[in-house]
C-alpha cells in the first residue's frame, strides 16, 4: 500500500478524534494523498525521543528488523497473518532477530487503531496489534467512522483496557500530535514510501514472502 496522509491533516484528525470517540462531535472526511516521503519535522530529535519504539527479541539479536506498517493495510494484514506467525517462530523467539514494529498512517482510522495499540503500553502492544490485524476486514468495514470506532474499542476492552483508559489516550492530543511527529520522522530517516516495508540491518526491502525473508535472514546469520 502506497499512500499517506499529510502532516496538517492528520494533526487535524488527531485533534478531533478523542472527542469523536467519545461521541461528543464530528470529524471531517481526511483526504488521502500519494504518498510522498514526508520531510522530517523541525522537532524531529524531540518527537524520536519522546515516543518509545515497540520492540520483541533479543535486544543483542544479530539481526535488526524495522517493520513499517499501517493498520488499515490489506497486505500488512495479510503479512501478519500468514508471514509473521513464522518469522516469530523461526527468528524472533530464537533469539536470531530483535523486531521493532513502527506505524504508518494512510488515514484517521489507522492512527485511531495506533492510538489504542499503544495505551496499552509495551506489555499489550503486539497483542492488540495481533487482534487489529486478524479482525481487520471486519473493523475496518464496520461502516459509518462512529461504527469503526466501536469496533476499535471494543479490540482495546478485549486487551484488558477500561474506557478511563481508552478516553484518557483518546484525548491526549499532544501525544498523539508527537506520535505523528515521530512517524513522519522515522518515514523521511529510512525513505519509507510503502507498506508493508522492511529495514534490516540498516537495508530498506519491500513485502516479500516468508521463503524469500527467510534466504535473506539466514544469508545475515
Amino acid at each position: 500500500m502506497n499512500r499517506m496522509i499529510p502532516l496538517a491533516i492528520v494533526v487535524a484528525a488527531i485533534i478531533a478524534a478523542g472527542a469523536y470517540f467519545l461521541m461528543q462531535g464530528n470529524v471531517t472526511e481526511v483526504e488521502v494523498t500519494q504518498i510522498e516521503t514526508p520531510a522530517e519535522p523541525e522537532n524531529a530529535d524531540a518527537a524520536a525521543s519522546a515516543i518509545p519504539d515497540m520492540v520483541l527479541g533479543d535486544a543483542n539479536a544479530p539481526i535488526t528488523m524495522i517493520e513499517y506498517a499501517s493498520y488499515t493495510c490489506p497486505h500488512c494484514g495479510s503479512f501478519h497473518q500468514n508471514t509473521y506467525p513464522q518469522l516469530k517462530a523461526d527468528y524472533i523467539d530464537t533469539g536470531k532477530v530483535k523486531f521493532v514494529f513502527r506505524e504508518v498512517y494512510f488515514d484517521r482510522f489507522g492512527l485511531w487503531a495506533s492510538m489504542i495499540a499503544r495505551c496499552g503500553g509495551q506489555e499489550r502492544f503486539f497483542g492488540i496489534t495481533d487482534l487489529m490485524f486478524k479482525t481487520q476486514a471486519e473493523w475496518t468495514r464496520a461502516g459509518e467512522p462512529v461504527a469503526i470506532a466501536d469496533e476499535l474499542r471494543k479490540i482495546g476492552r478485549i486487551a484488558g483496557l477500561n474506557d478511563d483508559e481508552l478516553n484518557a489516550c483518546l484525548q491526549n492530543e499532544e501525544s498523539a500530535q508527537t506520535l505523528v511527529e515521530w512517524f513522519q520522522t522515522n518515514a523521511a530517516r529510512d525513505d519509507i514510501n510503502s507498506t508493508p516495508s522492511f529495514v534490516i540491518n540498516g537495508t530498506k526491502y519491500g513485502n516479500m514472502s516468508y521463503a524469500e525473508m527467510k534466504e535473506l535472514l539466514d544469508g545475515m546469520l
